[in-house]
Protein backbone atom coordinates (compact mmCIF):
# COMPACT_ATOMS: atom_id res chain seq x y z
CA UNK A 1 0.00 0.00 0.00
CA UNK A 2 1.02 3.45 -0.88
CA UNK A 3 0.10 6.93 1.11
CA UNK A 4 -1.57 9.23 -1.18
CA UNK A 5 0.04 12.45 -0.75
CA UNK A 6 -3.05 14.96 -1.34
CA UNK A 7 -5.75 13.18 0.31
CA UNK A 8 -3.41 10.95 3.19
CA UNK A 9 -5.26 8.26 1.80
CA UNK A 10 -3.96 4.66 1.29
CA UNK A 11 -3.55 3.49 -2.14
CA UNK A 12 -2.88 0.28 -3.36
CA UNK A 13 0.47 -0.74 -5.15
CA UNK A 14 0.52 -1.37 -9.06
CA UNK A 15 1.17 -4.45 -8.08
CA UNK A 16 -1.82 -5.02 -5.97
CA UNK A 17 -5.75 -6.28 -6.87
CA UNK A 18 -8.47 -4.02 -4.62
CA UNK A 19 -8.14 -4.57 -0.71
CA UNK A 20 -11.16 -5.90 0.19
CA UNK A 21 -10.93 -5.68 4.01
CA UNK A 22 -9.94 -1.78 3.55
CA UNK A 23 -12.44 0.36 5.31
CA UNK A 24 -15.64 1.09 4.21
CA UNK A 25 -17.56 4.27 4.21
CA UNK A 26 -21.03 5.51 2.92
CA UNK A 27 -21.62 7.83 -0.31
CA UNK A 28 -22.42 11.02 1.11
CA UNK A 29 -24.90 11.76 -2.06
CA UNK A 30 -26.25 8.19 -2.65
CA UNK A 31 -26.03 6.48 0.80
CA UNK A 32 -24.28 3.65 -0.97
CA UNK A 33 -21.77 1.77 0.56
CA UNK A 34 -18.19 1.80 -0.72
CA UNK A 35 -14.30 1.70 -0.13
CA UNK A 36 -12.80 4.00 1.49
CA UNK A 37 -9.77 4.26 -0.33
CA UNK A 38 -11.92 4.88 -4.03
CA UNK A 39 -12.07 8.49 -5.70
CA UNK A 40 -15.54 7.94 -6.99
CA UNK A 41 -18.55 6.46 -5.89
CA UNK A 42 -19.05 3.28 -7.68
CA UNK A 43 -22.83 3.43 -7.70
CA UNK A 44 -23.53 7.52 -8.46
CA UNK A 45 -20.54 8.46 -9.76
CA UNK A 46 -19.76 11.48 -7.12
CA UNK A 47 -16.04 12.68 -6.33
CA UNK A 48 -15.68 11.22 -2.96
CA UNK A 49 -12.77 13.70 -2.48
CA UNK A 50 -15.35 16.62 -2.47
CA UNK A 51 -16.06 15.23 1.03
CA UNK A 52 -13.27 14.19 2.86
CA UNK A 53 -10.66 16.21 4.48
CA UNK A 54 -7.29 15.29 3.18
CA UNK A 55 -4.89 13.75 6.85
CA UNK A 56 -4.99 10.61 8.80
CA UNK A 57 -7.08 7.72 7.36
CA UNK A 58 -9.38 8.57 10.45
CA UNK A 59 -10.73 11.80 8.22
CA UNK A 60 -12.44 8.88 6.16
CA UNK A 61 -14.29 7.65 8.34
CA UNK A 62 -16.11 11.85 8.52
CA UNK A 63 -18.18 11.30 5.13
CA UNK A 64 -20.25 7.59 7.21
CA UNK A 65 -22.03 10.68 9.59
CA UNK A 66 -22.65 13.10 7.07
CA UNK A 67 -23.87 10.43 4.87
CA UNK A 68 -26.35 9.61 8.19
CA UNK A 69 -27.30 12.74 8.57
CA UNK A 70 -28.36 13.52 4.30
CA UNK A 71 -26.63 16.21 1.97
CA UNK A 72 -29.38 18.35 0.31
CA UNK A 73 -28.67 17.17 -2.95
CA UNK A 74 -29.16 13.68 -2.43
CA UNK A 75 -32.07 14.37 -1.14
CA UNK A 76 -33.11 16.14 -3.84
CA UNK A 77 -31.98 13.48 -6.72
CA UNK A 78 -32.33 10.61 -4.87
CA UNK A 79 -35.47 9.33 -3.40
CA UNK A 80 -34.42 6.84 -1.29
CA UNK A 81 -32.07 8.67 0.75
CA UNK A 82 -35.01 10.68 1.96
CA UNK A 83 -36.00 7.63 3.40
CA UNK A 84 -33.11 6.59 4.60
CA UNK A 85 -31.45 3.14 4.23
CA UNK A 86 -31.74 0.78 7.07
CA UNK A 87 -27.39 -0.23 7.12
CA UNK A 88 -27.11 3.89 7.60
CA UNK A 89 -29.51 4.27 10.04
CA UNK A 90 -28.07 1.50 12.40
CA UNK A 91 -24.62 2.92 11.61
CA UNK A 92 -22.99 -0.70 10.54
CA UNK A 93 -20.98 -1.80 7.43
CA UNK A 94 -22.50 -4.75 5.54
CA UNK A 95 -20.60 -6.60 2.99
CA UNK A 96 -20.74 -5.69 -0.54
CA UNK A 97 -23.93 -6.91 -2.25
CA UNK A 98 -22.31 -9.07 -4.98
CA UNK A 99 -20.05 -11.11 -3.23
CA UNK A 100 -18.44 -11.99 0.49
CA UNK A 101 -14.57 -10.50 0.70
CA UNK A 102 -14.34 -13.12 3.77
CA UNK A 103 -14.44 -15.75 1.17
CA UNK A 104 -11.26 -17.76 2.05
CA UNK A 105 -11.74 -19.00 -2.28
CA UNK A 106 -11.70 -15.41 -3.81
CA UNK A 107 -8.58 -14.55 -1.50
CA UNK A 108 -6.33 -15.79 -3.89
CA UNK A 109 -7.68 -14.40 -7.02
CA UNK A 110 -7.75 -10.72 -6.32
CA UNK A 111 -4.56 -9.51 -7.40
CA UNK A 112 -2.70 -10.06 -10.89
CA UNK A 113 0.05 -12.41 -11.02
CA UNK A 114 2.27 -13.14 -14.58
CA UNK A 115 4.19 -16.48 -15.11
CA UNK A 116 7.51 -15.84 -15.53
CA UNK A 117 7.63 -16.71 -19.35
CA UNK A 118 4.53 -14.42 -20.14
CA UNK A 119 5.06 -11.03 -21.54
CA UNK A 120 3.29 -8.56 -19.95
CA UNK A 121 0.72 -6.87 -22.56
CA UNK A 122 -1.36 -5.14 -20.62
CA UNK A 123 -1.22 -2.93 -17.38
CA UNK A 124 -4.26 -1.27 -15.37
CA UNK A 125 -3.04 0.82 -12.43
CA UNK A 126 -5.17 2.42 -10.34
CA UNK A 127 -7.72 3.08 -13.53
CA UNK A 128 -10.83 4.60 -13.25
CA UNK A 129 -13.38 5.85 -16.10
CA UNK A 130 -16.98 8.04 -15.73
CA UNK A 131 -19.24 9.28 -17.64
CA UNK A 132 -20.26 12.16 -15.87
CA UNK A 133 -21.91 11.50 -12.23
CA UNK A 134 -21.72 7.51 -13.32
CA UNK A 135 -18.49 5.21 -12.70
CA UNK A 136 -17.74 2.79 -15.16
CA UNK A 137 -14.32 1.68 -14.36
CA UNK A 138 -13.68 1.97 -10.15
CA UNK A 139 -9.79 1.97 -9.21
CA UNK A 140 -8.80 -1.18 -11.26
CA UNK A 141 -5.75 -2.85 -11.07
CA UNK A 142 -4.97 -5.56 -13.72
CA UNK A 143 -2.28 -6.93 -15.51
CA UNK A 144 -2.97 -8.97 -18.91
CA UNK A 145 0.23 -11.37 -19.94
CA UNK A 146 0.97 -13.24 -23.33
CA UNK A 147 -0.36 -16.19 -24.65
CA UNK A 148 -3.27 -16.55 -22.91
CA UNK A 149 -7.43 -16.97 -24.43
CA UNK A 150 -8.76 -15.00 -21.65
CA UNK A 151 -12.90 -14.88 -20.75
CA UNK A 152 -13.58 -10.95 -19.20
CA UNK A 153 -16.82 -11.87 -17.24
CA UNK A 154 -19.31 -9.73 -15.58
CA UNK A 155 -23.24 -8.54 -15.69
CA UNK A 156 -24.56 -5.84 -17.84
CA UNK A 157 -23.05 -2.79 -16.60
CA UNK A 158 -20.27 -4.35 -14.83
CA UNK A 159 -17.45 -2.52 -17.16
CA UNK A 160 -16.48 -4.82 -19.73
CA UNK A 161 -16.99 -2.58 -23.08
CA UNK A 162 -15.27 0.47 -21.20
CA UNK A 163 -12.29 -1.04 -20.57
CA UNK A 164 -12.08 -2.48 -23.67
CA UNK A 165 -12.36 0.64 -25.20
CA UNK A 166 -9.97 1.88 -22.85
CA UNK A 167 -7.19 -0.51 -24.01
CA UNK A 168 -8.09 0.22 -27.59
CA UNK A 169 -7.66 3.75 -27.05
CA UNK A 170 -11.34 4.81 -28.03
CA UNK A 171 -11.72 6.50 -24.78
CA UNK A 172 -9.54 8.30 -22.20
CA UNK A 173 -8.98 6.96 -18.23
CA UNK A 174 -10.27 9.90 -15.79
CA UNK A 175 -7.67 8.80 -13.37
CA UNK A 176 -5.08 6.12 -13.19
CA UNK A 177 -2.87 4.86 -16.07
CA UNK A 178 -3.31 2.05 -18.74
CA UNK A 179 -0.25 0.78 -20.72
CA UNK A 180 -0.05 -1.57 -23.60
CA UNK A 181 3.27 -3.52 -24.11
CA UNK A 182 4.67 -1.01 -21.46
CA UNK A 183 4.07 1.86 -23.63
CA UNK A 184 1.02 4.63 -22.86
CA UNK A 185 -1.89 4.12 -25.45
CA UNK A 186 -1.29 6.05 -27.99
CA UNK A 187 -0.56 5.34 -32.05
CA UNK A 188 2.34 2.65 -30.92
CA UNK A 189 0.19 0.52 -28.94
CA UNK A 190 -3.05 1.61 -31.29
CA UNK A 191 -0.72 -0.97 -34.23
CA UNK A 192 -0.53 -3.57 -31.50
CA UNK A 193 -4.40 -4.18 -30.58
CA UNK A 194 -6.70 -5.64 -32.80
CA UNK A 195 -10.52 -4.85 -31.72
CA UNK A 196 -13.77 -6.07 -32.73
CA UNK A 197 -16.59 -4.41 -31.63
CA UNK A 198 -20.11 -5.54 -30.36
CA UNK A 199 -21.62 -3.86 -33.17
CA UNK A 200 -21.36 -3.70 -37.43
CA UNK A 201 -18.76 -1.01 -38.40
CA UNK A 202 -18.42 -1.80 -41.88
CA UNK A 203 -20.40 0.07 -44.28
CA UNK A 204 -22.93 -2.59 -46.15
CA UNK A 205 -22.08 -0.89 -49.54
CA UNK A 206 -18.60 -2.68 -49.72
CA UNK A 207 -17.78 -6.03 -51.00
CA UNK A 208 -15.77 -8.65 -48.96
CA UNK A 209 -13.31 -8.45 -51.58
CA UNK A 210 -12.92 -4.35 -51.22
CA UNK A 211 -13.21 -4.99 -47.35
CA UNK A 212 -9.81 -7.36 -47.73
CA UNK A 213 -7.98 -4.80 -49.52
CA UNK A 214 -9.48 -2.60 -47.27
CA UNK A 215 -7.85 -3.71 -44.61
CA UNK A 216 -4.72 -4.56 -46.45
CA UNK A 217 -4.00 -0.69 -47.02
CA UNK A 218 -5.03 0.28 -43.04
CA UNK A 219 -3.32 -2.85 -41.20
CA UNK A 220 0.49 -3.33 -42.36
CA UNK A 221 -0.26 -6.92 -40.04
CA UNK A 222 -3.03 -8.20 -41.84
CA UNK A 223 -2.35 -11.50 -43.86
CA UNK A 224 -5.15 -11.47 -46.51
CA UNK A 225 -4.82 -15.03 -47.76
CA UNK A 226 -5.71 -16.40 -44.54
CA UNK A 227 -8.72 -14.18 -44.41
CA UNK A 228 -9.67 -15.51 -47.64
CA UNK A 229 -9.36 -19.17 -47.01
CA UNK A 230 -11.37 -18.83 -43.79
CA UNK A 231 -14.11 -16.74 -45.48
CA UNK A 232 -13.74 -19.62 -48.20
CA UNK A 233 -14.58 -22.15 -45.10
CA UNK A 234 -17.56 -20.15 -44.36
CA UNK A 235 -18.50 -20.56 -47.73
CA UNK A 236 -18.67 -16.32 -47.68
CA UNK A 237 -18.62 -15.20 -51.69
CA UNK A 238 -16.02 -12.79 -51.89
CA UNK A 239 -17.92 -10.75 -54.20
CA UNK A 240 -20.84 -10.56 -51.61
CA UNK A 241 -21.90 -7.41 -50.12
CA UNK A 242 -22.39 -6.70 -46.46
CA UNK A 243 -25.86 -5.90 -46.82
CA UNK A 244 -26.38 -9.23 -48.65
CA UNK A 245 -25.51 -11.30 -45.65
CA UNK A 246 -27.68 -12.32 -42.68
CA UNK A 247 -26.63 -10.83 -39.40
CA UNK A 248 -24.39 -14.21 -38.41
CA UNK A 249 -22.64 -14.11 -41.58
CA UNK A 250 -21.84 -10.17 -41.05
CA UNK A 251 -20.20 -11.10 -37.53
CA UNK A 252 -18.28 -13.94 -39.15
CA UNK A 253 -16.41 -11.91 -41.81
CA UNK A 254 -15.71 -8.84 -38.89
CA UNK A 255 -14.53 -11.85 -36.84
CA UNK A 256 -12.30 -13.11 -39.56
CA UNK A 257 -11.10 -9.73 -40.38
CA UNK A 258 -9.79 -8.93 -37.24
CA UNK A 259 -8.75 -12.71 -36.23
CA UNK A 260 -6.20 -12.32 -39.58
CA UNK A 261 -4.11 -9.66 -38.40
CA UNK A 262 -0.83 -10.37 -36.44
CA UNK A 263 -1.29 -8.43 -33.25
CA UNK A 264 -0.04 -8.49 -30.14
CA UNK A 265 -3.93 -8.74 -28.33
CA UNK A 266 -6.86 -9.21 -29.46
CA UNK A 267 -10.41 -7.83 -28.23
CA UNK A 268 -13.03 -9.70 -29.17
CA UNK A 269 -16.57 -7.46 -27.53
CA UNK A 270 -19.47 -10.39 -27.98
CA UNK A 271 -18.05 -11.94 -31.01
CA UNK A 272 -20.53 -14.94 -30.88
CA UNK A 273 -23.72 -13.46 -29.73
CA UNK A 274 -25.45 -13.47 -32.94
CA UNK A 275 -24.40 -16.32 -34.74
CA UNK A 276 -26.22 -20.09 -34.16
CA UNK A 277 -24.70 -23.02 -31.97
CA UNK A 278 -23.07 -24.37 -35.01
CA UNK A 279 -21.64 -21.73 -36.29
CA UNK A 280 -20.37 -20.68 -32.57
CA UNK A 281 -18.01 -23.97 -32.50
CA UNK A 282 -15.93 -23.17 -35.95
CA UNK A 283 -15.60 -19.46 -34.66
CA UNK A 284 -14.60 -20.70 -30.80
CA UNK A 285 -11.88 -23.09 -33.23
CA UNK A 286 -11.06 -20.04 -35.63
CA UNK A 287 -9.66 -18.03 -32.92
CA UNK A 288 -7.59 -20.69 -31.40
CA UNK A 289 -6.44 -21.59 -34.73
CA UNK A 290 -5.89 -17.93 -36.14
CA UNK A 291 -4.04 -16.19 -33.07
CA UNK A 292 -0.23 -15.11 -32.74
CA UNK A 293 0.29 -17.67 -29.96
CA UNK A 294 2.89 -14.74 -28.56
CA UNK A 295 -0.10 -12.81 -28.36
CA UNK A 296 -3.80 -12.91 -25.71
CA UNK A 297 -7.23 -13.01 -26.69
CA UNK A 298 -9.73 -11.04 -24.64
CA UNK A 299 -13.01 -12.12 -25.33
CA UNK A 300 -16.39 -10.41 -23.37
CA UNK A 301 -19.39 -12.56 -23.41
CA UNK A 302 -22.16 -13.73 -21.64
CA UNK A 303 -22.48 -17.22 -23.01
CA UNK A 304 -19.68 -18.56 -20.99
CA UNK A 305 -21.26 -22.23 -21.40
CA UNK A 306 -19.58 -21.74 -24.66
CA UNK A 307 -16.81 -20.26 -24.48
CA UNK A 308 -15.69 -21.98 -21.39
CA UNK A 309 -13.75 -25.24 -23.32
CA UNK A 310 -11.42 -22.47 -25.23
CA UNK A 311 -10.69 -19.93 -22.00
CA UNK A 312 -7.20 -20.51 -20.29
CA UNK A 313 -8.03 -17.65 -17.89
CA UNK A 314 -10.90 -15.62 -16.25
CA UNK A 315 -11.28 -12.44 -15.69
CA UNK A 316 -14.91 -11.64 -13.76
CA UNK A 317 -15.74 -7.58 -12.92
CA UNK A 318 -18.28 -5.82 -11.21
CA UNK A 319 -18.92 -2.17 -11.22
CA UNK A 320 -15.76 -1.80 -12.91
CA UNK A 321 -13.67 -2.97 -10.32
CA UNK A 322 -11.59 -6.58 -10.16
CA UNK A 323 -13.77 -9.25 -8.19
CA UNK A 324 -11.30 -12.68 -9.68
CA UNK A 325 -8.39 -13.30 -12.11
CA UNK A 326 -7.36 -16.92 -12.20
CA UNK A 327 -6.30 -19.53 -14.59
CA UNK A 328 -9.68 -21.81 -16.06
CA UNK A 329 -8.15 -24.85 -13.74
CA UNK A 330 -7.40 -23.59 -10.62
CA UNK A 331 -10.96 -21.94 -10.71
CA UNK A 332 -13.00 -25.14 -11.50
CA UNK A 333 -10.58 -26.94 -9.12
CA UNK A 334 -10.48 -23.89 -6.29
CA UNK A 335 -14.55 -23.90 -6.33
CA UNK A 336 -15.53 -27.18 -7.75
CA UNK A 337 -17.35 -26.25 -10.52
CA UNK A 338 -17.83 -24.98 -13.97
CA UNK A 339 -16.88 -21.07 -15.04
CA UNK A 340 -20.42 -20.79 -15.59
CA UNK A 341 -21.52 -21.93 -12.19
CA UNK A 342 -18.74 -19.65 -10.10
CA UNK A 343 -19.92 -16.90 -11.93
CA UNK A 344 -23.69 -17.25 -10.56
CA UNK A 345 -22.21 -17.68 -7.51
CA UNK A 346 -19.92 -14.80 -7.56
CA UNK A 347 -22.34 -12.49 -8.96
CA UNK A 348 -25.81 -13.74 -7.37
CA UNK A 349 -27.92 -10.90 -6.73
CA UNK A 350 -26.45 -8.68 -9.25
Amino acid sequence: MENDEKTGLQTPSVNAGPDWGSEWIFCPVCGEQIPAKGAFCMHCGSNIQEFRVPGTDSDVASAQPQAQQGYPQAQQTYPQAQQGYGHVQQGYNPPPKFFNPSDPRLKQFQSTTLKPEQQELVRCTNLNKSYGMQSAIYDLNLAIGSGRIIGLLGPNGSGKTTLIKLICGLLTPTAGTISVCGMPIGPSTKALVSYLPDRSYIPDWMTIRDIIEYFSDFYADFRAPLAETMLANMNIRLDARMKTLSKGNQEKVQLVLVMSRNAKIYLLDEPIAGVDPVARDYILDTILRMHNPESSVLLSTHLITDIEPVLDEAIMIKCGTLVLQGEANQLRSKFGKSLNDIFKEVFAGC
